[in-house]
């Protein structure tokens, strides 16, 4: 049995924001490089536009710029946002750093690494790259994994693909794309299978995401649909009527990305079990080649 793991080369580089001082940023940006991409900014106010409109995956703050001024800042940040990790940092200690972890410590950050050495460089580099790609979307797979632990290859490949491709592949033409298949082809194998179309798999996954970016209370409808490329708050409202006969902001209140992902497995994979186990939707020489590049 092949492993059900996500190939490393699905990764990207991370964007980050942080709050840190001129020194910081030179040697955070030497340390992430090639793994994550920094964005350095000077208030909170600026990091939490980023985590609004520029998708970061993780925010990090330095002890020394966590004074009393920003330490109310830095606590709403961390209440507002839950699901995007913030991490302290630790380069210098003075007279001031005490005072300033007691500061930092009170706004709910929970992650402090201590880099003044090279280990804590190393530790740092490591936390960052174990947030790539979003942790609903790693539930997801793990649950999956065990549910369809006796589907083809391939049909496990189709399920790889729905929720870890980026947010902008939003249509069967797309994700065939991704999957290197021609979009008749998977449609029509999809149908003689007798499973429901790709297109409601890949909606109802999408509709995962949105739930899991809706358990941060900043997100407004406006920012979860940027975050997954809906056209306007208007498309993706509809999108969630039609599938879920709610509003957007009832699916908000009715839904988190636990919820949702059972909402997916009781609706399209465990009635679908019998036949996605002989469901293959890719072309015959997509396994040969999937199977060479797990050896490789």
């Amino acid at each position: 049995m092949l492993s059900r793991s996500v190939s490393s080369a699905s990764r990207q580089v991370l964007p980050i924001a942080t709050m840190l001082t001129p020194s910081e940023r030179v040697r955070v940006d030497a340390a992430g490089e090639g793994s994550y991409q920094a964005v350095h900014r000077s208030s909170v106010a600026e990091v939490v536009q980023d985590i609004k409109e520029n998708r970061v995956s993780a925010v990090v703050v330095s002890v020394a710029c966590c004074d009393h001024h920003s330490r109310a800042g830095v606590a709403a940040l961390v209440r507002e946002f839950p699901r995007v990790p913030t991490v302290a940092l630790l380069t210098q200690v003075d007279r001031s750093t005490p005072q300033a972890m007691l500061n930092l410590g009170s706004t709910g950050v929970r992650r402090l690494v201590d880099v003044r050495d090279s280990d804590g460089w190393r530790e740092l580099r490591q936390y960052l790259l174990g947030l790539g790609g979003d942790d609903m979307q790693r539930q997801a797979l793990s649950q999956l994994a065990i549910d369809l632990s006796a589907a083809p290859r391939d049909c496990w490949r189709f399920f790889e693909v729905l929720f870890m491709c980026p947010p902008h592949i939003s249509t069967v033409r797309a994700l065939a794309e991704q999957l290197d298949v021609l979009p008749s082809t998977l449609m029509s194998r999809f149908f003689r299978a007798r499973v429901p179309a790709p297109k409601q798999y890949l909606a109802m996954a999408r509709l995962i995401r949105a739930a899991r970016l809706f358990e941060n209370p900043g997100f407004s409808v406006a920012n979860v649909a940027n975050h997954l490329d809906y056209s306007s708050p208007q498309s993706f409202g509809r999108h969630v009527r039609t599938l879920m006969k709610l509003t957007a902001m009832q699916f908000r209140e009715q839904y988190d990305g636990e919820g949702m992902l059972q909402h997916f497995r009781h609706t399209l994979v465990l009635p679908q079990l019998e036949r996605l186990r002989q469901l293959r939707p890719l072309s015959p020489s997509w396994g040969a080649a999937y199977a060479r590049s797990l050896i490789h």
